[in-house]
């Protein structure tokens, strides 16, 4: 096999900004062009260690200019260096080295095709797809209460004529805040409207707290498995995302001390209730001597917390345990009224909110008040309790399902949910190599339907092959004759 690219570090004088940074050996005449070139030396040089976690890549101007190419092929080139996880980029700031662990070959990891996990992010999410949701994240419109929903959006859309001017105001529609934290005042812990800031989704609230908190370089705990889309978006910041074990007793406590006194990181996501993908949720123990580790080692908890609703009443909340002083909340209502509506929010303490709000508008300004005046009408309307009670029982209904007819199958549950919309469960015995999860995932998409696997969820190699399901879509013909179909025997 043809060696990569040979590479030296070179200060360059007039550049204040970069300490160090790469001139490339480039072979015009090689096959695979510049940019192959470009990408291949810079993965070799990161996965080496030569250019650290954290380290700030040159301009694209500067890069260009020192290798004798275009500023295009510095533009593609670190593009394709942020999609391998190599990079991250900050708008205003530049690129910095994101991670070294990569694969061994990185010619290999280039030019890998799409695999599920690849191919299915987008459908996952879009709702679009005409695959069965297997994996997905919501619910059907009818569980939600379409017709609650949909007098909300219409309602919403008599905004006064004078509330079209501007851009709306920078914490969020006031009554949709107001009344966020009357709810949260009389159920869980005391919080003033001005400590409410509302987002576009949980995601954008996750992306606005890496945004104020880290820098790269730093780590950033997260449960493992857990969410995803978190995973990515902590790399894409250029920070470390460290995972601490979640299993049917909880987290690792004992693995998490270990790790904080190892990594110094900066803060921890965690879903206290009904987490996803397990659906389970953390003791009130365990969740009084996870805020004693945030406190000995000094770093922030940021409690997904959107899942709330779907919970039974009195199960562990940080938030409440600890005042919103080394706690940030963010809630959503993507599970009880629909995802499209994209609200989230965050509650913090008052000096780190104003902090949010900073970044907030220079990251995007406002967030819709239309939408967020159809979430406040539809939480404000009379059948809105008595929605959440009727989904909570339905999905109480399908999870017991999902798992009678999963265990057809002969797949057991990684972990017995306390309740929500997620059944995880695969094969315990099966441990091919062989065999996984994304494999899988490809066959069931030709299948037409849309399956997460374990690895979507997980910083660690799995052991086994499981799935996250949602057990509103679970409870089908088609998709048991395909686990039928593939069980293993």
């Amino acid at each position: 096999m043809e060696p990569p690219v040979t590479h030296k570090v070179k200060q360059d004088e007039g550049d204040g900004n970069a300490s160090g940074w790469p001139v490339l050996d480039i072979d015009r005449q090689k096959k695979g062009g510049l940019v192959e070139q470009i990408v291949v030396a810079i993965s070799v040089m990161v996965g080496s260690r030569a250019l650290r976690i954290g380290t700030r890549m040159p301009s694209v101007r500067q890069f260009a200019r020192c290798n004798g190419v275009s500023t295009f092929t510095v533009v593609e080139s670190y593009d394709r260096l942020v999609n391998l996880g190599l990079l991250s980029s900050r708008r205003g700031s530049g690129y910095f080295v994101a991670r070294h662990d990569i694969a061994a070959s990185p010619q290999a990891s280039i030019h890998a095709s799409p695999t599920a996990i690849d191919a299915l992010t987008p459908d996952l999410y879009s709702g679009v797809s005409d695959a069965l949701p297997v994996g997905a994240g919501w619910l059907p419109p009818e569980m939600y209460g379409e017709a609650t929903v949909l007098d909300a959006v219409r309602q919403a859309m008599r905004i006064p004529a004078s509330r079209l001017r501007g851009y709306g105001h920078p914490l969020g529609f006031p009554s949709l805040r107001q009344h966020l934290a009357t709810c949260l005042s009389e159920e869980l812990f005391q919080v003033e409207p001005d400590q409410v800031l509302l987002t576009h989704g949980a995601t954008h609230a996750f992306d606005l707290i890496l945004r104020s908190l880290t820098k790269p370089g730093d780590t950033v705990l997260v449960e493992d498995p857990g969410y995803s889309n978190l995973q990515s978006l902590i790399r894409h910041h250029g920070c470390i995302p460290v995972g601490i074990a979640r299993g049917e007793a909880g987290l690792d406590l004992d693995a998490l001390a270990v790790e904080a006194a190892r990594t110094q990181p900066k803060l921890m996501f965690v879903n206290t209730v009904l987490q996803n993908p397990l659906g389970t949720s953390l003791s009130q123990a365990q969740a009084h001597r996870l805020l004693a580790l945030a406190e000995q080692f000094d770093f922030w908890l940021v409690e997904d917390d959107i899942y709330r609703e779907l919970a039974a009443r009195g199960e562990a909340s940080l938030a409440a345990m600890d005042g919103l002083r080394r706690v940030i909340r963010v809630g959503s209502f993507s599970k009880t009224l629909s995802p499209v509506l994209r609200v989230g929010s965050i509650c913090a303490s008052p000096p780190l909110v104003a902090e949010l709000v900073r970044v907030k508008m220079l990251a995007g300004l406002t967030t819709s008040e239309i939408n967020e005046r159809a979430v406040y009408h539809a939480i404000c309307a009379r059948p809105y309790k008595r929605m959440v009670e009727r989904l909570v029982a339905q999905l109480d209904a399908a999870r017991e399902r999902s798992i009678d007819g999963l265990a057809q199958a002969g797949m057991a549950p990684v972990a017995r949910p306390r309740g929500g919309m997620f059944v995880s469960a695969g094969w315990p015995d099966v441990q091919t190599p062989e065999w996984n999860g994304k494999i899988i995932a490809d066959m069931a998409l030709k299948a037409g339907i849309l399956l997460s696997p374990n690895e979507f969820f997980m910083l660690r190699a799995p052991e086994t092959v499981w799935f996250r399901f949602n057990v509103a879509y679970t409870d089908t013909p088609v998709l048991q004759a395909f686990l039928q179909s593939i069980r293993p025997r």
